[in-house]
């Protein structure tokens, strides 16, 4: 009997059906499970060895730094330092936040220069904008804010990097009708600026991540996989223990644009850190990817 699965393996159409299905396209890297360090903050700083260590240990393959600042660089470790670290471990930092506010808000490039430097060095392939502080959520400050980026994203390409912005909830409030993030999305080049989703903050915001997706197609390279607590939405749980229901999203991959995904949790944690990064590792592994 001539099965679906021999029928793709066995004729010249194998390579045009796999990329016609997202899911099977993306379970080609299926082991690319990434973290968002900012999830251990209390753990790294004391021990970056022995943290990034047990992040290896727990299933992940890449990373997201934090943190970085040109006074104390990474926990008070040069990002070549950081990067040995890394590589010792096999963790790729394919992303990094970087706090931008004072070239954001004023224009002051030295900030920016230094974290594009850092950048390099650990060999990130998305410099990503974290937050917008509260008294610059206005609409000009978002317009203001758009065109920085655009010219931050054409530094990045310069030297080989993409640039990123990364959601909370407060985007999606509406201004006059319109909300910071429709702002963010429609004024920057979309060629040159792309969005790191984060999913629970795009949920408790009430939107629908699926319609973005529909809407925007191709500009969330980035996601945050971060579960809402089931009793308390305030709150963040282990992936696959709490109330969003990731596999239509993974489903859309392809749509988004996805091509890096970090597991988030800020707190809430089921006894030790540890043991909850590897509780979302193994529940994306075996059911979402």
């Amino acid at each position: 009997m001539v099965t679906r699965r021999n029928f793709i393996i066995n004729t010249s159409l194998a390579a045009t059906a796999v990329l016609a299905l997202p899911s099977l396209a993306f379970s080609m890297n299926k082991k690319e499970i990434g973290l968002q360090l900012y999830t251990l903050r209390e753990e790294l700083p004391k021990n970056v060895k022995e943290t990034l260590e047990k992040v290896a240990a727990s299933g992940y393959t890449n990373v997201e730094t934090y943190g970085f600042s040109i006074k104390d660089q990474f926990w008070g470790l040069s990002p070549v330092e950081l990067k040995k670290i890394l590589d010792d471990n096999k963790l790729k930092a394919v992303s990094g936040h970087y706090n931008l506010g004072s070239y954001l808000y004023d224009g002051n490039t030295a900030e920016l220069i230094a974290a594009i430097a850092a950048a390099k060095i650990l060999k990130n392939e998305f410099l990503t904008v974290p937050w917008i502080d509260e008294p610059f959520r206005k609409i000009e400050d978002y317009k203001k804010i758009a065109l920085r980026l655009n010219q931050a994203a054409k530094m990045c390409k310069e030297v080989g990097l993409k640039l990123a912005y990364h959601n909370h909830d407060f985007e999606f409030q509406k201004h006059d009708g319109v909300t910071g993030y429709e702002i963010l999305l429609n004024e920057t080049d979309k060629n040159l600026v792309y969005f790191e989703l984060d999913l629970y903050w795009v949920v408790r915001s009430g939107n629908d991540p699926l319609k973005l997706f529909k809407e925007n197609p191709g500009r969330f390279k980035l996601w945050h996989v971060k579960d809402m607590d089931k009793t308390n939405p305030a709150l963040n749980t282990e992936i696959g223990s709490g109330s969003i229901d990731f596999k239509p999203f993974f489903k859309e991959a392809k749509q988004s644009g996805m091509v890096h995904f970090f597991v988030e949790q800020e707190n809430n944690y089921a006894g030790d850190s540890f043991q909850s990064i590897k509780t979302s590792s193994d529940f994306i592994s075996k059911e979402l990817i």
